[in-house]
């Protein structure tokens, strides 16, 4: 979902220094990747677990390992228990590349399962690549995460729809299904995943004829929003279109309110926590709507939202989700051919019909992207329904 190519840089320096020096040393062993001692399979968690994007990466932590613990309790694969080696990224790229020379170098791991965030994402890409063991991403939505130069990368893989597909849909149903002519994009302009999804919003929409009629920016983390609000007012506009997180939504919704703006506000997979409802309130969510991974009431989710209900006394949000959906991938992988890093990278880019948390999984081998529904929620008084549901492409 983030990328900040700040970090990327750094990341990349580091990696560069420090590669040669002592990455390599553990790969001798295994030229097919590494393996599995007889007793376990261990496998990697490299989550922002503290950090700006904490919030994130522990919660797609909690939806890895709830899926771990399902098949472990279910007797395991093959006899074998799977151990997850828990890596903290700090919410920073050059301290993912660390991380990830850790698992695999000292720890061994068989695959690796995060970071949540892009940059940190593509940070490990190349440590990842180099020792052949693959990367599963639960919510790093922007492209560049699995192709580079127009090319796959073949250890690269995610659980979450992309950026494009986001602002496509969104940039459709505000034409087609709202009938709307006229839009404001307010974005958060320190969020190259904000960024990406007003730029391909606008694209998509004006052409389909509606007109983005002005643009806006705030920070992530900003706590006062009412200047730019009181501006976008003045647009009139039939919708807003605001892909953020849910923090700075909820705080936007709620003050866009206050101000009299009665545009419909759109918003992506960002908004997709119940926290949004009591920051901005039911009431000031109406006439809201958002795209995302998944709809409660759907039945292909509700074991998934019963698991981890039980296991955690809490709701999972999107992040959560994500998270189990990666963990049902690695574990379907290995079921399908054992344990070698480089077998379990074969079997993931093969995965056809996976049932995950989140409904149905096909692996795009071109992309490395899931081939998945993508629904669009309405918010009524604190409630989310379903809106409509777009079948998978592909």
């Amino acid at each position: 979902m983030f990328f900040n190519k700040k970090k990327f840089r750094l990341a990349a320096l580091v990696a560069s220094g420090i590669l040669a020096c002592s990455l390599f040393s553990g790969c001798g062993e295994d030229s097919g990747g590494n393996a599995a001692n007889a007793e376990q399979i261990v496998v990697g968690s490299n989550f922002e677990l503290t950090g700006n994007h904490a919030q994130y990466g522990t919660n797609a932590a909690k939806g890895f390992k709830l899926a771990v613990k399902e098949i472990n309790a279910a007797g395991g694969i093959d006899g074998k228990q799977i151990k997850i080696v828990e890596a903290d990224s700090k919410s920073d790229a050059a301290e993912s590349v660390n991380a990830a020379i850790k698992l695999i170098s000292d720890d061994k791991v068989v695959a690796l399962v995060g970071p949540a965030v892009t940059a940190n994402v593509i940070a490990e890409s190349q440590v990842a690549a180099d020792n052949k063991v693959p990367v599963i991403a639960p919510a790093a939505t922007n492209p560049d995460v699995t192709v580079e130069h127009g090319a796959v990368k073949p250890f690269i893989f995610r659980s979450c729809f992309i950026d494009p597909q986001q602002s496509e849909v969104m940039a459709e149903f505000a034409s087609k299904d709202l009938n709307a002519k006229t839009a404001v994009l307010y974005l958060d302009s320190s969020s190259d995943y904000s960024k990406s999804l007003g730029k391909i919003f606008k694209e998509k929409f004006e052409a389909a004829g509606g007109e983005v009629v002005m643009e806006e920016a705030f920070l992530a983390k900003d706590q006062d929003f009412k200047a730019a609000l009181t501006k976008i007012k003045t647009a009139n506009a039939n919708v807003i279109f605001v892909p953020a997180y849910y923090e700075e939504v909820g705080k936007i919704v709620k003050q866009a309110r206050e101000l009299g703006i009665e545009s419909i506000i759109l918003g992506t997979d960002g908004w997709d926590d119940v926290k949004v409802v009591d920051i901005a309130g039911g009431e000031a969510l109406n006439n809201t709507f958002f795209c995302t991974h998944y709809f409660e009431g759907d039945e292909d989710v509700k074991a998934f939202l019963t698991a981890y209900q039980t296991e955690y006394l809490e709701n999972p949000n999107v992040f959560a989700a994500l998270g189990y959906d990666s963990g049902k991938m690695l574990i379907n992988a290995i079921q399908r051919g054992g344990s070698d890093s480089e077998k379990i990278r074969d079997n993931i880019e093969t995965i056809k019909d996976l049932k995950v948390g989140t409904g149905v999984i096909t692996m795009d081998a071109a992309t490395h992207n899931p081939i998945k529904g993508i629904v669009v929620i309405e918010n009524k008084d604190g409630i989310r329904e379903l809106r409509t549901k777009i079948a998978p492409q592909g």
